[in-house]
């Protein structure tokens, strides 16, 4: 009998209970290209920081200073100075960066309530984006960034960016949040392969999980990492249609349909063993945490799988691992004999300033010269469809993004984020807040709904 990567205490092998399987698929050419990449591809070298090419012509602003605002930390931050720093260098603008926290909302409004907005927001909700439209916040995009989204972006990512006719809006960084991603040490001393449904997923927990390591590590801190849990699981396994009005509230969250998602879920959040530290251990996880527990020490993880978008290469790469080898990706299983779905996400660049600085920023971050730079440090994908793929450092992301473009408008939009901020997109509040409380007990799926509908119904409201 072998020795497992990391005894836990107390862990006898469990029975495994029967569950049940889900969903609809978007974007499966993305499915296929990962597929196509062995799940983590072979070519990991890195694309070479070649310098990002010139394709759009911007005012010369030397004198000019400019202060954008986004949620980014860390490795995030520090990538998107980069982008920054060459926009600083083609233009002579002076550009500084503040990290607004997760509730960019609160953060706008306090900064305009005192006469002095950021120039340039990122946003991430389309709800936010559309709040600010309403209130004035945001100003529309002006000649030049129009034409350059024309060129480098389909008709739906220019609509997201968009509200009653007018654009405000450039999807920057977009992400494909239906990705699970693997420690290849701890699947191999389980026998594990990457599942292609929910049930063999569940399955594969149970797998890594007796074997001695922790199943999935969930970020559960961060609200958001929940709602995408959700999204992806409702998505796949009631469909489009139910999606989108679910979205719009045009459906209840006391509905059947969010009952048997939250029923799936339950079957992962409620198994012991599966989610590393239980749900407590998940609730004091913040999303960053959740991939260092299951990369950073890649021979002995804590555990053996985590969820989230293609921004968690950054992580990876962060925790020291290599992506490709000691870390590798499969796509979202596919829920009761469905198709694997496929949630997609976004900043949004918004100009708060309707000022010469701040609208060349967004025609600059609308070219692929911008996305070029940011490409090319990884943990970045871009719906700019005249990026070359080859900026990207890996043969995984290529795969990522060249699925992404291929697939044209045939996706759907994270749901919390298009859901008002007071509902999808604050801390300790609305979906988060519910969520949370769900991931900490499972069994609680009508009195959780209820939470869900009450909270809904106050913010579509308004």
């Amino acid at each position: 009998m072998r020795t497992p990567l990391r005894t836990r205490p107390g862990s006898p092998l469990r029975r495994r209970r029967p569950h049940r399987t889900a969903a609809l698929g978007l974007l499966a050419a993305g499915a296929l290209a990962l597929a196509a990449t062995g799940c983590g591809g072979e070519d990991t070298a890195d694309a070479g920081g070649s310098p990002a090419p010139t394709t759009v012509r911007l005012p010369q602003l030397k004198g000019q200073k400019l202060q954008v605002t986004a949620v980014w930390t860390g490795t995030e931050q520090e990538n998107f100075s980069k982008v920054l720093k060459e926009f600083e260098k083609r233009t002579g603008a002076s550009v500084s960066f503040v990290p607004s926290g997760d509730d960019m909302s609160a953060f706008v409004g306090s900064k305009i309530a005192g006469g002095d907005p950021p120039d340039v927001a990122m946003l991430q909700q389309v709800g936010v984006l559309r709040e600010f439209a309403e209130k004035g916040w945001a100003k529309p995009v002006d000649a030049a960034t129009q034409e350059q989204l024309a060129r480098n972006f389909s008709p739906g990512w220019r609509e997201l960016g968009a509200h009653r006719g007018k654009q405000y809006g450039v999807y920057f960084k977009v992400s494909n949040k239906s990705l699970v991603w693997y420690n290849t040490a701890a699947f191999a001393y389980a026998g594990a392969k990457p599942p292609k449904t929910w049930q063999e997923f569940l399955d594969t927990a149970q797998l890594v999980s007796d074997s001695g390591v922790d199943a999935v590590s969930v970020g559960g801190a961060d609200g958001w990492t929940l709602t995408d849990w959700f999204e992806n699981v409702y998505l796949s396994q009631a469909g489009p249609e139910k999606y989108d009005q679910l979205a719009r509230h045009e459906i209840k969250w006391t509905d059947p349909t969010v009952t048997r998602a939250l029923t799936t879920l339950a079957e992962l959040w409620g198994t012991r063993g599966l989610v590393a530290g239980g749900g407590e251990g998940a609730l004091q996880t913040e999303f960053p945490e959740s991939v260092t527990r299951t990369f950073a020490n890649a021979a002995e993880p804590e555990a053996g799988m985590v969820f989230e978008g293609d921004f968690v290469a950054a992580n990876i790469a962060d925790a020291g691992a290599d992506l490709g080898s000691q870390a590798k990706v499969f796509p979202f299983p596919a829920v009761d004999g469905g198709k694997a779905p496929v949630v997609t996400g976004g900043d949004v660049a918004v100009a708060l300033k309707d000022t010469k600085a701040s609208q060349a920023l967004l025609t600059f971050l609308a070219s692929p010269d911008a996305a070029h730079i940011w490409a090319e440090a990884g943990g970045f994908v871009s719906a700019n469809k005249n990026l070359d793929l080859d900026a990207y450092p890996n043969a995984p992301l290529r795969a990522i993004a060249g699925s992404l473009i291929k697939a044209g408008d045939d996706f759907r939009f994270d749901m919390s984020d298009q859901a008002p901020a007071a509902f999808g997109g604050k801390p300790a509040q609305g979906e988060w807040k519910a969520l949370q409380d769900f991931l900490k007990n499972p069994k609680d799926v009508a009195g959780i709904q209820r939470r869900l509908e009450y909270d809904a119904a106050k913010a579509y409201q308004n």
